[in-house]
C-alpha cells in the first residue's frame, strides 16, 4: 500500500505540467518559495545540503513573501508547483483549506526557529522608543476608528518623540512579516483601547479592518521583499523606521540601531524567550506527496534539524534558535515525516 501510494505521488510529479526545456518529466531539482525573512536561512540550507550531497543539483530558493508563496504552494501537486513554503508565520486556515481543496493534502509543518519583528533605525537617527500603542498610532489608517490618519511627525502622535515626519519603510501585504506586523503590534496597539478589544466579539471584520489596515498617504512605505533594500533606505535616510525580521537587524548593527518596543530591545536572549514583543516563530512545510518524487526532498528538510541548535550552522546565519522542548518536537516530526491535521489553525 506504502509502495503504490509513492509510486503514485511519481507518477502525479512525472505526469502534472512541465518544466522548462523537461517535456512533462518530474523534476530533478527542490524547489521552495516564500518568506524573505527565511530565505537566508533556506539558502544557508542548501550549502549545507550540498556539501553532503555533492552532485545532486542545489535547491531553488524564490523570494517571494510568504502570502504569495503559499498561494503557489497550495496551487496543486505536481512539478509545476513548489515542494516547500518558507513561512514567517504559521499557516492560515484558509491556506490550509485552499491546499486540501487543490489536492495538496498531506503537509508536514515544522518551525524551524524564531525571529524578531525588529524596529530600527540609522545610527545617526534620534532614538527612538517605541510602544505597539504609539506605532499603530502612527500608521494605522482610521485610528480608533475615529477618522482618518492626520499624524505627520511623530511628536503629533507623542510630544515625547522626535518631532520629525513619520517615515516608515517596511513589507509589502503579501509579506509574512507584515502579517506579523499587524498580528504583534498593531493589533495590541490597537487593543489599548477598550473599545477596539471588545469589537472584536461584535464585529471580527470591522475590527480587523481599523486595527491592521496601514495609512496610505506615503507615511508607510512598501519597500518589497527584499528586506536589505530597507537597510539601505535606513542609512540614506537617518530620521526614518525601517521594519523586517531580526536577523537583518542583528547582521547590519553597523549600520542600524535597534528601536526598543516597550522598553525591551531585540536580542538573541529577548527574541528565543520571547521577552521580547516582537518575537515570532519561523516554519516551513512540505508536501509529503512529493518527499519521494523529488530527490533529496527528504535530506534537505533533514538539514533544518541537523543545524537549528543554539550555536549551529543556522544559528551562525543568524536564526534565533528555538527553545528545547520546541526543537525536540520538531525533530520528531521531520524523523517521521508526520502530516499536520489543520485543526488548531486560524
Amino acid at each position: 500500500m506504502r509502495n503504490a501510494f509513492f509510486a503514485a505521488s511519481v507518477l502525479v510529479l512525472a505526469g502534472c505540467g512541465s518544466q522548462p526545456g523537461g517535456g512533462g518529466a518530474a523534476r530533478d531539482q527542490i524547489r521552495a518559495v516564500g518568506s524573505s525573512t527565511v530565505y537566508p536561512f533556506a539558502q544557508e540550507a542548501v550549502g549545507l545540503f550540498t556539501q553532503a550531497n555533492p552532485g545532486m543539483k542545489a535547491p531553488i530558493i524564490e523570494s517571494t513573501g510568504t502570502g504569495a508563496g503559499m498561494k503557489l504552494f497550495c496551487a496543486g501537486v505536481g512539478s509545476q508547483h513548489p515542494d516547500i513554503e518558507n513561512a514567517s508565520r504559521r499557516m492560515k486556515k484558509s491556506e490550509f483549506d485552499q491546499c486540501q481543496a487543490n489536492g495538496v493534502k498531506d503537509i508536514i509543518e515544522v518551525q524551524i526557529g524564531v525571529d524578531g519583528l525588529a524596529f530600527a533605525e540609522s545610527r545617526k537617527g534620534p532614538g527612538f522608543k517605541l510602544t505597539p500603542k504609539l506605532v499603530y498610532e502612527a500608521l494605522a489608517a482610521n485610528p480608533y476608528g475615529k477618522g482618518p490618519n492626520k499624524a505627520k511627525t511623530w511628536a503629533d502622535v507623542d510630544p515625547s518623540l522626535p518631532a520629525t515626519p513619520i517615515s516608515v519603510f517596511g513589507p509589502p501585504s503579501t509579506s509574512g512579516t507584515r502579517d506579523s506586523l499587524a498580528e504583534l503590534v498593531l493589533t495590541v496597539g490597537c487593543e489599548s483601547d477598550a473599545a477596539m478589544k471588545a469589537l472584536k466579539a461584535s464585529d471580527e471584520a470591522k475590527h480587523k479592518q481599523l486595527c491592521t489596515q496601514i495609512r496610505e498617504d506615503g507615511a508607510y512605505v512598501d519597500a518589497g521583499e527584499n528586506d536589505n533594500l530597507i537597510v539601505q533606505k535606513l542609512s540614506a535616510n537617518p530620521d526614518a523606521i525601517g521594519v523586517f525580521g531580526f536577523s537583518y537587524l542583528d547582521a547590519n548593527r553597523d549600520t542600524l540601531k535597534d528601536i526598543p518596543l516597550n522598553g525591551v530591545e531585540a536580542t538573541y536572549d529577548t527574541v528565543a524567550t520571547s521577552k521580547y514583543p516582537g518575537a515570532r516563530p519561523l516554519y516551513i512545510y512540505v508536501k509529503k506527496q512529493h518527499l519521494q518524487a523529488v530527490p533529496g526532498l527528504k535530506g534537505y528538510v533533514e538539514t533544518f534539524a541537523k543545524n537549528w541548535e543554539p550555536g549551529g550552522a543556522l544559528a551562525r546565519r543568524g536564526m534565533v534558535a528555538a527553545p528545547e522542548d520546541v526543537r525536540k518536537h520538531n525533530a520528531d516530526v521531520v524523523a517521521g515525516l508526520t502530516a499536520m491535521t489543520g485543526a488548531d489553525l486560524k
